[in-house]
């Protein structure tokens, strides 16, 4: 697949480091914890980004936004997720709605203009393709979907709901079986008003709590024509530019959030190694000769995350054609920087101390945050499959899968 990269403009360069000030920013960061412990949505931060137009960035002039790329993006959900993890993957949620759609308009493809229009309007997205037992999501579903005048009916159970307080369009995908011998993969857009579906209030977890990510029970939710972007295959032989564009938004954004957490993660531990003292020591534990191996691999993980980040992103953004190869790159690419990323935090966690297992230490809240990383799709197994198929040259939709 060839990407075609966004235009660089003054506009992207000049609106992207500005929209997070730095006063934005700490604010957000003192009210993390509180949005952690009291598992309560990040209702205030919702509504600052919201009016500083950061649920815009990737919206192209035509629609009123500067038209940031994936890489820049990218940057600037590093730096929110610096300092408010569970803020900046929920908010990585609507722009891989709207930064599909702007790829793909730049490609030349129109189906997702209006989504480009109503995100303008000042709409917010999110996704539905999580659901239990299902690790191909995109590609494939669990959920049903049948033909009915003028749409699609939708039924099935959905999690990983993130924005469930507020979006007024849930992505989603299901499986049309109208052919059993062809199975095909809808995918298509729930309005808030429609009916057919409720949220189910769930999300009491380990980690990224303020993302407020419940389930949704669809029951024959309508979705109309004009808000159904593609009809397809199911599978990798129905995979082209929407569903690759997902994956790029979704888990390059995946794991951009969390180096932004393993870069917090680092900065506290080199801050509190040059404050920890030990009687056996004269001077503090930033010389004693392991902990200096520990933050030497700590700091090697953070070089080889972003310059893979940087490299694929770039990629993406400049519209290298990588061509079948892109799912690989994508897929290795959050795979790396989530487990090593997760690497860095959980050293932070031994190098700090114990006082780190507190709710009050912020090192806590990290560890269970970048914990989270690592259940984003694809899964370590999958990852595995994939990349060894891709580069066997193994069709990954032969079946059985094993055996």
């Amino acid at each position: 697949m060839t990407t075609t990269a966004a235009p660089t403009t003054a506009a992207s360069r000049a609106n992207a480091p500005g929209i997070l000030d730095e006063e934005m920013l700490a604010r957000f960061d003192r009210r993390a914890p509180a949005y952690d412990r009291e598992n309560r949505f990040f209702t205030e931060d919702f509504e600052e980004l919201r009016a500083c137009g950061y649920f815009d960035l990737a919206l192209p002039a035509e629609f009123g936004g500067p038209g940031l790329t994936l890489a820049e993006i990218g940057r600037a959900q590093r730096r929110l997720a610096y300092h408010a993890p569970a803020t900046a993957i929920a908010v990585n949620m609507h722009f891989y709605w709207t930064g599909l759609a702007a790829d793909l308009l730049r490609a030349g493809d129109r189906s997702c203009v209006w989504i480009l229009e109503r995100a303008a309007a000042g709409d917010v997205f999110a996704a539905g393709h999580g659901e239990a037992g299902n690790d191909v999501p995109i590609l494939a579903s669990t959920t049903r979907a049948d033909r009915v005048d003028g749409g699609w009916e939708f039924t099935g159970h959905k999690i990983f709901g993130s924005l469930s307080p507020v979006w007024d369009w849930f992505g989603v995908h299901g499986t049309d079986l109208s052919d059993p011998a062809n199975p095909r993969i809808v995918h298509g857009f729930i309005p808030r008003s429609a009916k057919g579906y409720r949220i189910e209030p769930t999300w009491d977890v380990l980690g990224m709590r303020a993302t407020e990510s419940n389930d949704t029970v669809l029951d024959r939710a309508f979705v109309a024509d004009e808000n159904v972007p593609l009809v397809c295959p199911a599978g990798f032989a129905g995979a082209g530019p929407f569903q690759v564009g997902i994956f790029a938004w979704a888990l390059l954004g995946f794991a951009n959030v969390y180096a932004g957490i393993a870069h917090r993660a680092f900065d506290l531990t080199v801050e509190k190694v040059h404050q920890r003292t030990s009687i056996a020591l004269t001077r503090s534990m930033a010389y004693h000769p392991e902990v200096q191996h520990e933050v030497a691999e700590m700091r090697m993980d953070l070089e080889t995350v972003d310059a893979l980040l940087a490299q694929v992103t770039g990629d993406w953004s400049a519209g290298v054609d990588h061509g079948a190869e892109w799912p690989l790159k994508i897929i290795a690419a959050k795979y790396v920087a989530v487990t090593r990323s997760w690497r860095v935090v959980d050293t932070a966690l031994d190098l700090t101390g114990g006082g780190g297992v507190f709710r009050r230490n912020r090192m806590e809240q990290l560890f269970r945050d970048a914990r989270m990383g690592r259940f984003h799709p694809a899964n370590s197994a999958l990852t595995h499959e994939l990349v060894a198929k891709f580069s066997l040259g193994i069709n990954p939709d032969e079946q059985p899968r094993w055996g």
